[in-house]
Parts: C-alpha cells; structure tokens; sequence
C-alpha cells in the first residue's frame, strides 16, 4: 500500500491530480463535454471577431475625431485580445477532443498545461481590465470634455492597451513564479488555476476572481456616471435638440461590452471566491475536486466564453450606420461642444481643432 499512497501523492502534487480521468473518460459522452461545443464556439468566436477587426480598421481610417479614434483603440485591443484568446486556446483543446492524447505522456513537466492555464487567465483577465479602462477614458472624456488631460492620442492609448496586456502577463505568470499552480481540468482537455484550498492556490484564486470583480464594477461605476451626464445634458432645455451623436454611440457600445462581461462572466468569478472560502476550513484534506465542482466549473468556463463571441457583435451591430438604416431618423448632429454653454469664439475655436 505504500507504493501507492506516494505514487497518489506524486500525482496531486503535478498538474495532473486535481481531478479523476477514469470518471471522464466514463462521461465522455455528456453533453457538457462533448468536442462540438468547443469546436462551434472556437470557429463561431474566431470569424466573428476577425470581421470585427475589418470592421474597425476601415472605420479608423475615416475618423478625424481624437476621442473616436482612441475609442477605436481600446476596441480593437479588445477585439485582437479576444480573437488571440480563442485561437490559442482553441488550438490546444479541439485537437485533444478528436486525438484523445494522454496528458501525462504529451506533456510530463506540465509545460503546455502551464501555457494553457497561463492563456486562459491572461486572455481571459485582459477583456475586464479593457473594459473597465475603455469606461474610465469615456467617462474623463464626457464629464470633463474641455481639460486637454483627457484627449488621448492614438499612440498614448495603445501604450494603456499594452499595460493592461503587460499587467495581465505577470499576473498569468504567478502560478509559474510559485503562487498557485495550473492544473488538468475537467474532462481533461484544459487547465485552469487550481480551486484547493491550499495557502498559494486560495491566495491566486481569489486575486483573479477580486480583481476581475473588481473591473466589473469599476466599470458599471464610470458607466452609470457618463449616461447619467448625457441623459442630463440631453434634456436641457437649451440642447433639445443637439444630440452627441458619436459620444452616445461609444456609450451604447461600452454598456453592451459591459452587460454582457457581467453575465458571462460573474458567475464564474463569484464561483471561484465561494469554492475555495467554503473549502478553506478542510485546507490540507482534500487533494481532489468534488465531481460536481469540476462538471459546474466547465459550464461557467463555457459561459465565459460567449464573451469573446459576443463583444465584437456589439460594435459590429450598435455603430451608427448600422442604426441610421435601422432608424432612418437618427441623422448626424453637433459633437459635444454644442451641448455645453456659450464659449469664447477664439476658445471654441482651438477645441475644435484639438
């Protein structure tokens, strides 16, 4: 019995022993781990996204607007990050579904599962952050239109495009520097961090699920302020008719970005956090995830996914000249200088061309 019992710790102690294969391989024919869903997400999410990237090059072409054209930046961060998340991953599981290769024998130092995890956490952290920066740069840009500290040039915010990719990084890395690790999850074709009640796992767990909370929020904070300051300006009596068309049209968007950011994702973050607080008190004892946490978090992992999928549809779909074909109505009419008092000529003059 020795042997074993060092052979099942060696095990647990790799990215392999968090759940049992035998019962996948038992339950291979759910409909919950069947290959088609990964397959249809992959290509569905892949195609929608590159369409929204072409979308968006050709549109950034014809913009002189300066807050337009950062918008158009932080969007198509998005929108790569999405269509790079999707592909990476997705060119890891789908094989494994039709192959069925053994893990163990693929990749014994756990190298791709390392990868792996570090790309679901990297790809699936940087659209939060994005969001919750796009909503922070919309609402300095609304409620503050005229401080030459909120325009942003096209160079500036590709550079925050490229913190949040960078912060995203080192925190995907944690695991590899010793905070956590990544493990095999079920039915055997992905990795993910480790949901143990152990001191590192807990500690990285509950980072990536605060923070990503912490975005969610952060978002629908500056959200609320910026549509609360153009319904109130919008219903001044002296700008009845003045409608900021391209700042509503970024707004609209970015509440599309958020409400579907929140449902696709909340309930895998509030997941995490209640798994791991309710098994802190058993740290140490368990060395393996229940099977019904494994089955539930697969379905939350699918969930999220539909973010990916649906974020380039909401620019795709609620852009103005989609919407003016839609509504033949909405016309074009003043940006935001128009809505706000009588300026100096010589000072509304150097805004516009700012």
């Amino acid at each position: 019995m020795e042997p074993h019992n060092s052979s099942a710790a060696s095990v647990s102690d790799t990215c392999f022993g968090v759940f049992n294969a035998s019962d996948s391989r038992d339950t291979g024919q759910n409909s919950i781990t069947s290959p088609w869903f990964s397959t249809a997400f992959g290509l569905i999410g892949l195609c929608s996204n590159l369409f929204a990237l072409c979308v968006l090059l050709s549109s950034s072409r014809k913009l002189s607007s300066r807050a337009r054209s950062s918008f158009l930046v932080f969007l198509c961060g998005l929108v790569v990050t999405d269509f790079m998340g999707l592909l990476v991953t997705a060119s890891v599981i789908i094989p494994y579904h039709f192959i069925k290769f053994t893990w163990a024998k693929v990749d014994p130092g756990c190298h791709l599962c390392n990868f792996l995890g570090f790309s679901m956490v990297f790809f699936g952290q940087c659209p939060l952050l994005l969001g919750a920066t796009m909503a922070g740069e919309r609402f300095f840009g609304i409620n503050h239109p005229f401080s030459r500290s909120t325009s942003i040039s096209k160079r500036r915010a590709w550079s925050i495009v490229g913190l949040v990719w960078g912060f995203s990084c080192l925190l995907g890395l944690l695991p590899v520097l010793g905070l956590g690790r990544y493990t095999l999850q079920y039915p055997g074709s992905w990795c993910f961090l480790t949901l143990l009640p152990d001191t590192g796992n807990a500690v990285f767990c509950l980072l990536f699920a605060l923070l990503g909370i912490f975005s969610v929020l952060l978002s629908f904070i500056f959200n609320t302020v910026s549509v609360v300051t153009l319904c109130r300006v919008y219903h001044d009596r002296e700008s009845v008719q003045r409608r900021r068309d391209s700042e509503v049209e970024m707004m609209v968007q970015l509440v599309g970005i958020m409400i579907i950011a929140t449902i696709c994702w909340m309930p895998l973050l509030i997941f995490i956090i209640q798994t791991v607080v309710q098994q802190l008190p058993a740290s140490g004892r368990i060395q393996m995830l229940p099977q019904e946490t494994q089955k539930m978090l697969l379905i939350y992992i699918r969930m999220v996914t539909w973010n990916q999928i649906l974020d380039p549809w909401v620019y795709i779909l609620f852009r103005r000249a989609v919407l003016q074909r839609v509504y033949p109505s909405l016309r074009p009419r003043p940006s935001i200088l128009s809505l706000y008092p009588v300026l100096n000529p010589s000072l509304r003059r150097k805004l516009t061309a700012d």
